[in-house]
């Protein structure tokens, strides 16, 4: 499975790709591209990734998941290139034999996925203007060493 795309996220395709009749909770995690009170005039947001890097390293992420919650499945994907405002750019979906596994594997993988994922966010405004968004650390651009 391919985890990076630069079309708009297939939600139903995860969800597909998780369930199953032995899974009784299913979580889905959907991160979208939005316009809050400090983000200023963004119509869009530019990811660019090292795909390369992004595959590997959430092949990992799912793998570490999985073997977390025995018996789980999950999967995600992850948006590249210009994503509006109301549009997802990552997704995560879990499903496990019951709900509380399904939630922390949801939150596991999506928490792991916004720390190690090669991904860059640069912010098109309304005007035309573009600035690079910080990360959570507060450096725009800048992501932890992936070991």
């Amino acid at each position: 499975m391919r985890f990076v795309t630069p079309r708009p996220i297939d939600v139903l395709g995860l969800l597909t790709t998780v369930t199953g009749p032995e899974l009784g909770g299913t979580a889905l995690f959907i991160g979208s591209v939005r316009r809050g009170d400090g983000d200023g005039p963004v119509e869009a947001i530019e990811y660019s990734a090292y795909e390369e890097m992004l595959e590997a390293e959430f092949s990992k992420i799912m793998a570490e998941t999985a073997a977390q919650w025995p018996g789980s499945r999950v999967a995600g994907m992850h948006r590249v290139g210009r994503v509006p405002v109301g549009e997802s750019s990552v997704a995560i979906a879990a499903a496990a034999p019951h709900r509380a596994d399904a939630f922390a594997a949801c939150r596991y993988a999506i928490e792991q996925a916004k720390k190690r994922l090669p991904v860059w966010k640069k912010e098109i405004f309304e005007d035309g203007s573009a600035a690079w968004r910080e990360d959570d650390e507060g450096e725009a651009g800048i992501k932890p060493k992936i070991a």
